[in-house]
This record gives C-alpha cells, structure tokens and sequence, in this order.
C-alpha cells in the first residue's frame, strides 16, 4: 500500500505541482530580459500569491537580496530553497508513539478532511504492524460516524460509537477502556468540528481531554489539528483559533494537491512553531505522508 522513498518523492513533487508553479513560474519567465530587482519583485509577489503571507514574503526576498547577484535561475532555486528549509525544518517533529496506547485526539472544523486523515492514520499505523481502535467523537454528525465505520473496515480497524447525538466523553471513556483491556498501540479520538460554536466546541475538547487524562495520565499524547491547504490564510486563522483554546502539538496540511496555495504550510511554520506532522497530496492511504522539510523544499521548489 505504501510506496518507496524514490516513488514517495516523486508523488510528493506531483502533488505540490500547482504550489510550485505558483511560485516559479513567472519567476523563471522574468530571467529572459529582467534586472535582478524585477526578478526578485516577481518572486514576492508570486510567494504572496501562494500564500506564504506578506511578512515571510517579504523576510525570504529581503535574505535572498543579500546573496543572490542575478542572472542565474538556478542558483536563485537554490537559494530559495535554502530559505524555505531554514523555517521548515523548525517544524519537522515526527510523532514519538511510544505510550501504550498512545491515545490522538484530531482536531479541525467540517470540510477540512478530518475523518478521512484518521482513516488514512489508521492504515498508515496498521501496515506498520500497530494495532488501532478508532473514536467516533464527532457524535454531532451521523455521516461523521458512518465515514469513521467506512475507513475503520478497510483497515480493519474497530470503531467505538454510541448513537447519532451521543455524549462524546462518553464514547472517548468507552475507547479508553477498550483500547486498554486490548493492549492496543494507538487509540484515535474523532471530534466534532461546529466552528460556528466556537465557545461550545473549545469546552467540548477540553472535556474529552479531561476524560483521557483520567483514564490514562497523560493522554492525550497528540492533539493533531487538520488544516485544509486549499483556505490558504484562513488555514491560518483557524490553527491560531485552536492554539489559542486547545494544546495543538501537530498539525496534517491536507489537500496540498489541489491548491495553488499550498504556500500557507511556510506562513504557518513561521508564525506558530506548531510541529507538522503530516501533509496530505491525494486521495489514497499512501498520500498522507510524515512531514520533512528537505524532501518538502525539494519537491516544492
């Protein structure tokens, strides 16, 4: 199900295509017959363009200025490159899973492709040999229940549910309790994702939280927040809204592959320092890849 590195990089690159032709295209056009200072005025507007924000825009040109003297597109992709990688390897932290069970609370408002990167987790860890038991949290929403059961079953994967309207501390407890007497590896908590509730929604975390805690010191281990690339800059705004509610400690950037915006990853790293754990650039299981920055940089740029 899950490809080699060559093959990983090669859909990765595939998947960011429309981000990185957002950014380089009309740069590499402006070499023929440009002075430098247009060269570089095109490359910010072009990373504004695709999101990565007007401050970081603006920070990356203003560092490239200082090295780069002009008439090589190359060594201008080079650079380039080297700049993004210095924000992005600050946010490369892969998941230390080690707890048992290491409990994972998702986090991210309707629409985002919350339900789906569980399902996508919950086949990741399975072929990597880890026993899963998922929690469909997300009580508000039959069809959030139903997608949860769909994924659980082509993975293989118990699901713990009560009815459509149910109390998710409720099912969170049952999880805690099943994922417990079964030995499990990774417990995967779905929640509701009502942002027009805001106020409703934070307490509603905050109290499945307090449930694993009390079943499992310390758990949650992960509060992962799924953002959609696609909203570039009101991506943005919604991890600050749950940073400032919620201890998010990752984030998975789905939907990289059909944006051009996919720039927004870079916007993100630099303001909030939040781990990446994770980007999403297809449909499949295998397209829900580990976050690192140098392949990330190499692929985008």
């Amino acid at each position: 199900m899950f490809k080699g590195i060559k093959a990983g990089l090669a859909s990765l690159k595939a998947g960011l295509a429309r981000t990185h032709n957002a950014i380089m295209g009309n740069v590499e056009a402006a070499f023929t017959g440009a002075s430098r200072e247009e060269i570089l005025d095109q490359l910010e507007e072009s990373l504004i363009l695709a999101d990565v924000g007007v401050t970081t825009a603006s920070e990356i040109v203003d560092r490239l200025r200082t090295v780069f003297a002009g008439g090589d597109p190359e060594r201008l992709r080079q650079l380039l490159r080297e700049s993004v990688y210095d924000i992005l390897k600050e946010v490369e932290r892969p998941l230390d899973i080690s707890a048992r069970p290491f409990v994972m609370m998702v986090l991210g408002v309707n629409g985002v492709g919350k339900t789906t990167t569980i399902g996508k987790l919950a086949a990741r860890f399975s072929s990597e040999g880890k026993t899963v038991v998922l929690a469909a949290g997300d009580t508000f929403r039959a069809a959030a229940i139903e997608q949860l059961e769909l994924w659980g079953n082509r993975s293989n994967t118990p699901v713990i549910r009560q009815a459509h309207g149910g109390d998710p501390g409720a099912v969170v407890y049952d999880a805690m309790k099943a994922a417990a007497a079964r030995g499990t590896d990774v417990l995967i908590i779905d929640t509701a994702g009502r942002l027009h509730t805001k106020t409703n929604l934070m307490e509603e975390l905050k109290k499945i939280r307090r449930v694993a805690s009390r079943e499992m010191p310390g758990a949650p281990h992960e509060n992962l927040l799924v953002l959609d690339a696609s909203l570039g800059q009101n991506a943005l705004n919604q991890a600050r809204l749950f940073k400032e509610a919620v201890d998010v400690s990752g984030i998975a950037l789905t939907k990289l592959d059909g944006t051009a915006k996919g720039g927004i990853i870079i916007a993100i790293a630099r303001e909030l320092k939040i781990p990446i754990r994770y980007v999403g650039i297809g449909e499949g299981p295998e397209d829900l890849k580990p976050f690192n920055a140098r392949d990330f940089c190499d692929a985008l740029i």
